[in-house]
C-alpha cells in the first residue's frame, strides 16, 4: 500500500491539509481495497491553525517511511519552517521519496531548496514573491500544477485537487483516478488544461508616473488601432525613446501592455456580458475572433467560451479564491 505523510505545520490552512485526506483516503482499487494509507504528521504532538487547534499521531520521522510527503500550505501567521523540518524533507527527498506541495506549501520546499533549478508553481497572488525570494526556481504562475517527477507542486486552493488526481493516475492509472475525481465531484482533467483562471493584472504603475494619463487613453481607446507611432506621439517622444521610457516606469513593453490591457477588457466583457465571442473580440480591439481566441488563450490558458462557461456572472478573482 502506497504510505502518503501529509506534513502539517502550524497555522496551516485547513483546506490545503483536507484536500489530500479526503482524496487518496476515498481512492479505493478495482478490487475495494484501500489504495493509500494516510499519515498525518507534525514537528510537535499539537498543531495550531489560524481558527483551532488539532493533535497529530506522528512526528517528523514519518516522513522517513512515506512514499509520498505532501506539505500543504500555511497562512500569512506562519513562521519561517524551523531546521529540523528542513532536514527531514531534504532526507526523504535524497532517499528518492516524491515531495508534493500544495499552494503556498512550495514556499517550504523552496526553503528546503528542493526547488532549486526547477519549474514550479503556487496560489497566483503568491507566486511573484515565490521567484523574488527564490531565483533559482523557474515560477510558472499560469498552470495548475507542475509535475517534475520527484518534485511536484501545485496552485492555490482546488488545484490541489487537481493534483492530488493526477497523482493517483500516476500510481494506479486513468481507472482508479477516474473513480476518485467522481467521489470528488471532479472532473478528471479541467476544461483549459492546466491553466490557472487569473485576472492579468498590469504591472503597478509608480504613483505620478508621466504615463498615468497615457496608460488611461490606452484604457479608454482598446477597441481602435492603437499603433507605437500613435502612442510615442501623443507622448511627445519618438517611438525608441518612448518605448525605453515605458519600460522603465512600468516593466513591460507597450506592445505586451496593450495586449494585456485588452485580454483584462475581454475577461470583464465575458464574465459580465452575454455578447457573443466575435462581438468581445471587436470590443476588446482584436482584429479577427481567431487573433482574439489565439492570444486569450495563451494568456489566460483556456479559451474565451470555456472562461465564460467558468465565470459568467462573478468576477475571476472571486472564482480563483473560491
Amino acid at each position: 500500500m502506497h504510505t502518503v505523510a501529509i506534513l502539517v505545520l502550524d497555522h496551516v490552512v485547513p483546506f490545503d491539509m483536507a484536500t489530500p485526506m479526503e482524496v487518496f483516503g476515498r481512492t479505493r482499487l478495482p478490487d475495494g481495497r484501500n489504495a493509500y494509507r494516510i499519515r498525518v504528521c507534525g514537528e510537535t504532538p499539537e498543531v495550531r491553525t489560524d481558527a483551532f487547534a488539532l493533535r497529530v499521531d506522528h512526528g517528523l520521522e514519518a516522513l522517513a517511511d512515506a512514499d509520498t510527503v505532501i506539505v500543504p500550505g500555511c497562512s500569512e501567521q506562519a513562521g519561517p519552517p524551523s531546521a529540523r523540518v528542513l532536514a527531514a524533507l531534504r532526507e526523504a527527498a535524497a532517499a528518492g521519496t516524491r515531495i508534493v506541495s500544495i499552494c503556498v506549501g512550495a514556499f517550504v520546499l523552496a526553503a528546503a531548496g528542493l526547488l532549486d533549478g526547477l519549474r514550479a508553481t503556487t496560489h497566483w497572488i503568491a507566486a511573484d514573491l515565490l521567484a523574488r525570494e527564490y531565483p533559482l526556481i523557474e515560477v510558472e504562475p499560469d498552470v495548475l500544477y507542475v509535475d517534475n517527477g520527484q518534485i511536484l507542486t501545485s496552485a492555490g486552493a482546488a488545484a490541489g485537487l487537481d493534483l492530488c488526481l493526477h497523482l493517483i493516475r500516476r500510481d494506479f492509472g486513468s481507472a482508479v483516478a477516474a473513480d476518485a475525481a467522481r467521489l470528488s465531484v471532479m472532473p478528471l482533467e479541467r476544461e483549459g488544461g492546466q491553466a490557472q483562471f487569473i485576472v492579468h493584472r498590469h504591472p503597478p504603475v509608480p504613483q505620478g508616473s508621466t504615463l498615468e494619463p497615457l496608460l488611461q487613453w490606452i484604457e479608454d481607446n482598446l477597441a481602435h488601432e492603437v499603433t507605437l507611432a500613435t502612442l510615442a506621439t501623443r507622448s511627445g517622444m519618438s517611438e525608441r525613446t518612448f518605448s525605453r521610457r515605458f519600460r522603465e516606469q512600468t516593466g513591460s513593453t507597450p506592445l505586451q501592455w496593450l495586449l494585456r490591457a485588452r485580454v483584462r477588457r475581454a475577461q470583464y466583457l465575458l464574465e459580465n456580458s452575454d455578447h457573443p465571442i466575435e462581438r468581445v473580440a471587436q470590443q476588446a480591439g482584436f482584429g479577427s475572433p481567431t487573433a482574439f481566441r489565439e492570444r486569450f488563450r495563451k494568456v489566460v490558458g483556456t479559451s474565451p467560451q470555456a472562461y465564460r462557461s467558468a465565470f459568467h456572472g462573478r468576477t475571476a478573482r472571486e472564482a480563483a479564491l473560491s
